[in-house]
């Protein structure tokens, strides 16, 4: 969880304090901009009042009671604005001094004359505004706004000048950077509770599938985790885990039983086959019964040899490495083959044939292994049909396909297992209890082949009987003509 935490409470932090530099940024330009452009309006209102005073009476400029009057108005004018107010000649030589409030400091420090080339600006341009120290004595910069006084016949009588602080402007941008820095930490503070609590909330249900992993390998295939997480991706995983755990315990219930089955199945044939060999040994057995016996021992070696090779088969499957070679071959021989092969045990158990076959259904595929899939599903049906049941076989065309189906009366296969018949390992044990010679690989197998081929089979049981049926391509008019011809030849 520590992990998961620290990468999002990161992400988290990254993208606060990304887009707190980039507002904060864009705020106090704004603030800045606003506050600059404030104390330009505020300067220059008052150099235009002063400004205009002063050119409306230049003829009272020099006379004691009107300087007298035009200071007490600056001081007034000074504090109301809170700016310092400046009254210069054209030299920029201070003629009246206004300040704020009295400071006996600043008041010494303005006596003289203000920078030359605060002067030079303002006549030059007839107003002016910007930054700077205004006589120079000072490390501190003020915010100046400056106009000339002009007479009638445009030569300049004397000079106005205002100016603030820009610590006024400092401080307040100080504030708003105090205050900023304080709401990103409390936001990163408030993230990191947020974070952790989110984290905790994605980790516990991984929790939850790590512990389940480890149970499952140790062998526990029955447990499951929650599916309700608050949170469709760890659901969605949740349902996936849930539905690999099945699958992973049906699979291994399955081998259990392949295993036990195989057992079974390997050690009867050679129980069998080591007892009447020891009899033959020992003379238990008489001579004139050893061909008897050694009939039953080929049987059983060639069942045997049948379960090894369904084995083989099935890992190949598995495996991917079962190859078919196609040709054109007539499917209705084959069949015709397959049930000739069974002729005796059809007639042991005096069953009625059903035999629709058409004629020369030419298909296009690996013969050796259809022939295995129709021998299967015929053995199948042989095997589970009851005694004076019916077995019925038809194949036809079905537009580009060819269809085998083969039916069987008898035992019914339960509902719950018809999508498992051609699982591997699985055998339904219940309904065909008879069959003791299999390990459940034969429609496995059967279903792998004509897959391969590009068809498909399905299986259906009711009271009335089970039937299968596959489908296999047919073979192309070209290929059953150029057959034909080689027949003929």
């Amino acid at each position: 969880m520590r992990n998961i935490f620290v990468k999002n409470y990161l992400a988290f932090a990254m993208l606060i304090l990304v887009s707190f530099t980039f507002t904060g940024g864009v705020f106090m330009a704004q603030v800045s901009r606003y506050s600059i452009q404030e104390k330009q309006e505020q300067l220059d209102t008052t150099v235009n009042y002063i400004n205009a005073i002063v050119e409306n009476n230049l003829t009272l400029l020099d006379s004691t009671d009107y300087n007298t009057f035009l200071q007490t108005y600056m001081d007034q004018q000074a504090a109301v604005s809170g700016c310092i107010i400046l009254l210069t000649d054209e030299e920029g030589n201070i003629q009246i001094l206004s300040l704020p409030q009295e400071d006996e400091e600043l008041q010494k420090a303005m006596q003289g004359t203000v920078s030359d080339k605060l002067a030079a600006t303002i006549r030059e341009k007839g107003s002016y505004f910007g930054t700077g120290n205004i006589s120079g004595l000072f490390t501190e910069n003020y915010f100046i706004a400056g106009s000339r006084c002009e007479r009638q016949d445009g030569t300049i009588a004397a000079l106005v000048i205002a100016a603030t602080p820009s610590t006024s402007t400092t401080g307040l941008m100080r504030n708003i950077m105090r205050s900023y820095l304080l709401i990103i930490c409390i936001t990163l503070i408030l993230t990191l509770i947020i974070s952790w609590f989110l984290s905790d909330m994605l980790t516990r249900p991984l929790k939850s599938l790590v512990s389940a992993a480890k149970k499952f390998g140790h062998g526990e295939f029955d447990v499951r985790v929650s599916e309700n997480n608050n949170c469709d991706e760890i659901d969605e995983l949740a349902v996936s885990f849930n539905n690999m755990a099945t699958s992973l315990q049906q699979t291994e219930e399955l081998s259990r039983g392949f295993v036990a089955n195989v057992s079974h199945e390997l050690k009867t044939p050679m129980t069998s086959i080591r007892g009447f060999v020891d009899g033959m040994l020992d003379g238990t057995i008489p001579p004139e019964k050893h061909n008897q016996y050694l009939k039953i021992i080929s049987e059983e070696v060639a069942r045997l040899s049948r379960l090894v090779v369904r084995m083989l088969d099935a890992a190949k499957i598995q495996a991917g490495e079962l190859i078919i070679t196609p040709a054109p071959f007539n499917l209705t021989e084959m069949a015709a083959q397959v049930l000739i092969s069974f002729e005796k045990q059809i007639n042991d158990k005096k069953l009625e044939m059903e035999v629709d076959l058409a004629d020369d259904l030419i298909v296009y595929g690996d013969s050796d292994n259809i022939y295995r899939v129709i021998y299967n599903l015929v053995d199948n049906a042989v095997k589970f049909v009851n005694d004076g049941g019916t077995l019925s076989i038809h194949a036809e065309r079905e537009g580009t396909m060819s269809l085998f189906l083969i039916r069987n009366t008898g035992s019914q296969i339960p509902a719950e297992d018809l999508p498992h018949v051609f699982d591997r390992f699985y055998k339904v044990d219940r309904s065909r209890s008879r069959d003791r010679t299999g390990a459940g690989l034969g429609l496995y197998i059967v279903k792998s082949i004509v897959n391969l081929h590009g068809g498909d089979i399905s299986v259906r049981s009711s009271s009335e009987g089970t039937e299968f049926a596959f489908t296999i391509p047919l073979a192309e008019k070209t290929d059953s003509h150029e057959r034909g011809k080689k027949t003929e030849a």
